[in-house]
């Protein structure tokens, strides 16, 4: 009795198959980006000496290990740093600001264009702390920000809008209005409130 040769798996096609099933998965996949926190570096300056800094112009924010703050040598609570970086960059203790209301201290910074606030951090600070130390600071700038954008935007046709919606509508695609004009008036701003922070580890 003659043998029966055994059925063979027609494998020809399990190459295709696979490349098909590498295709859908490298077009279905999503891959989530890590979002940082955005910084503006300066530009680079060849032979340039550094500016003098007055001591009274620098506000110093200590984050350490145990997460806890110390600001300009004294222990301060989260919820209260927002209100003293606030006060510290509206201080116009020169006088030189005509937009700021802050006590004309003259211990404290001369204008918010030489006023620096600057964050130190230790390498075991966590991450949770530093952003929330990050997003108080920045809020202190984005309040005199917006504040000084309720000023000016009226006589600019920019009423009532204050300076995170002024950037929101200038980005914003569907928007038809002048976004030079907008743009100009955010630039003065940045100006007026120039957002000088810096970050240090130790």
């Amino acid at each position: 009795m003659a043998k029966r040769a055994a059925p063979e798996v027609n494998a020809g096609s399990m190459a295709d198959i696979a490349f098909l099933l590498l295709i859908f998965f490298l077009v279905t996949t999503t891959i989530e980006k890590d979002s940082g926190i955005n910084r503006k570096l300066p530009p680079m300056e060849d032979n340039t000496e550094p500016p003098i800094i007055k001591q009274k112009n620098i506000f110093t924010v200590l984050v350490n290990k145990q997460d806890q703050l110390l600001v300009e040598d004294e222990p301060m609570e989260i919820k209260d740093l927002r209100k003293a970086a606030r006060e510290f960059l509206d201080n116009n203790g020169d006088g030189s600001c005509g937009f700021c209301k802050g006590a004309k201290d003259p211990k404290s910074s001369d204008n918010p264009d030489k006023a620096i606030i600057s964050l130190k951090n230790d390498r075991e600070t966590s991450y949770a702390a530093y952003i929330a130390v990050q997003n108080e600071l920045v809020a202190a700038y984005n309040e005199l920000r917006n504040r000084r954008a309720l000023e000016l935007g009226a006589s600019q046709g920019f009423p009532n809008m204050n300076y995170i919606e002024m950037n929101q509508l200038h980005d914003d695609v569907r928007w038809s209005g002048n976004k030079t004009k907008l743009k100009k008036l955010i630039d003065k701003i940045k100006v007026e409130i120039p957002q000088k922070l810096s970050e240090v580890v130790e």
